[in-house]
């Protein structure tokens, strides 16, 4: 097991008073300082060198296909073999910048390249199912970006396909759930360190059409699915999801209903997806998260801020920090804690994979060494994951011999999910109710009514 996996800065553990104990015991359990790197490691990695290799097949080379490689480039771990775009200026693009990838105009030839182990979907949402099923009956481990369909009935089919087919890992694109400041934060906030949770807030702002171009029109009206109404899951399901899952995520917490509106502020060129998104998700415990996005302007960026009745803690890029009630309980390591001020107050800063105390307690500190995009450490997570998959099921076929699925994956959940021996990754359930919930939001925008998520909307 990766041994930073379960490392966290000792001084960034704390707990409201009704739980500060169960805090303070748990960060004891963490006070190992990360003052002195072994050497030769790429501290921003959680992987080094020796990580056994699961070679990458691309599924769709348009611009996020394209960030996709330029990150598995820097992942000895999950090196591009295959390449597969059903245009031909893109696979013609994609060979010039991956000369050692083969490339396939036709998905499934790439699935029929022994040479792939992984499969990494990068195409629109509406076309995921399909891809995703002949992937794993291909025996490919898939990586799946989120929303993992453009409707409840596709996400819930991929969901049920990764389910039959446990011998393969399967990940959903929810990057923030393999970040390691995100995932670092995940025991601080479940231990109660704002105290009880009131609101929160996510906001995400950056001038940008949306609209893309291309010389042939039946490929510009393709690459603008986006833009169509009937396939598009609009800004929430694009970009709200991934912020509204974390923050269910961090609190443990499932919205029951959402209200929202939209409207076509800036980028009037006949598109019916609305350019600016508001967002209310209710809660059955009076909690709520308010999200603003929006693709008119960039002022103040993106962030997550989640409010308590001790504190608030706002996640922004790689950071995060920690803004104290005055009648907040004192538990005492803050007091040494670096502070920085933001918006007229100290923020305690808090940091994953910094230092603050050496031995005989002399003050150290170090800035977070996990600098990578929150896509680079989920493909991380997707290579070191699909290698831990494949050794477990070998060492199960070899012992007891074939089984059901179900056999199966309750066999891998003991072997690997107990016993913390995975990078956390979104899985298919993750995937799936983030996906519901997301779909659920795009549709009171373009209703203007409340939406009500249900229990059985969120079961597969």
């Amino acid at each position: 097991m990766n041994k930073e996996k379960e490392d966290f800065n000792r001084r960034d553990f704390i707990s409201s008073a009704g739980g500060s104990l169960a805090a303070m015991a748990a960060m004891m359990q963490a006070m190992e300082s990360r003052a002195q790197e072994s050497e030769g490691k790429d501290s921003t990695r959680r992987t080094d060198d020796s990580t056994p290799p699961v070679k990458m097949g691309l599924i769709g080379y348009g611009p996020h296909g394209r960030d996709i490689a330029k990150n598995l480039a820097q992942l000895p771990s999950a090196p591009l073999v295959a390449i597969s775009d059903n245009y031909g200026a893109m696979l013609r693009r994609s060979k010039r910048e991956h000369p050692k990838s083969k490339g396939y105009e036709n998905y499934q030839d790439l699935l029929k390249d022994e040479n792939v182990e992984g499969v990494i979907v990068a195409t629109a949402p509406h076309e995921h199912k399909q891809i995703v099923s002949e992937a794993l009956k291909a025996g490919k481990h898939v990586y799946c970006e989120a929303p993992l369909g453009h409707t409840i009935e596709d996400a819930r089919a991929i969901a049920k396909a990764a389910h039959a087919n446990p011998k393969q890992n399967f990940q959903a694109g929810l990057h923030f759930r393999s970040e390691p400041q995100r995932h670092f934060m995940f025991p601080f906030m479940r231990a109660g360190a704002i105290g009880k949770a009131v609101h929160a807030r996510t906001q995400w702002h950056k001038k940008t059409s949306w609209r893309r171009v291309s010389p042939n029109a039946a490929r510009e009206k393709a690459i603008n699915w986006r833009l169509n109404k009937e396939i598009s899951p609009g800004l929430a399901g694009e970009i709200g999801m991934h912020q509204a899952d974390l923050v269910n995520h961090l609190l443990k917490l499932t919205p029951v209903a959402v209200n929202g509106f939209g409207n076509t502020v800036q980028w009037r060129d006949g598109r019916k997806v609305p350019d600016t998104v508001n967002l209310v998700y209710e809660y059955e415990n009076g909690f709520s998260l308010t999200q603003e996005l929006t693709l008119s302007n960039s002022f103040d960026g993106e962030y997550e801020v989640m409010h308590g009745t001790n504190s608030a803690v706002m996640l922004r890029g790689s950071q995060a920090w920690m803004y104290k009630e005055a009648d907040a309980p004192l538990i005492g390591w803050e007091v040494y804690a670096r502070k920085m001020p933001h918006y007229g107050s100290p923020g305690v800063v808090l940091a994953a994979g910094a230092t603050t105390l050496g031995k005989g307690g002399k003050k150290l500190y170090q800035e977070s060494t996990y600098t990578q995009s929150p896509l680079f450490y989920s493909l991380e997570a997707f290579a070191y994951n699909s290698h831990q998959v494949k050794t477990a099921v070998e060492d199960f076929l070899n012992t007891f011999g074939e089984a059901d699925p179900e056999t199966l994956s309750e066999y891998l959940t003991d072997q690997l999910g107990a016993t913390n021996s995975l990078l956390p990754a979104a899985s298919y359930t993750d995937g799936y109710q983030a996906n519901v919930i997301a779909l659920k939001a795009n549709e009171a925008v373009m209703t203007g009514k409340r939406v009500e998520i249900k229990p059985e909307d969120l079961t597969i």
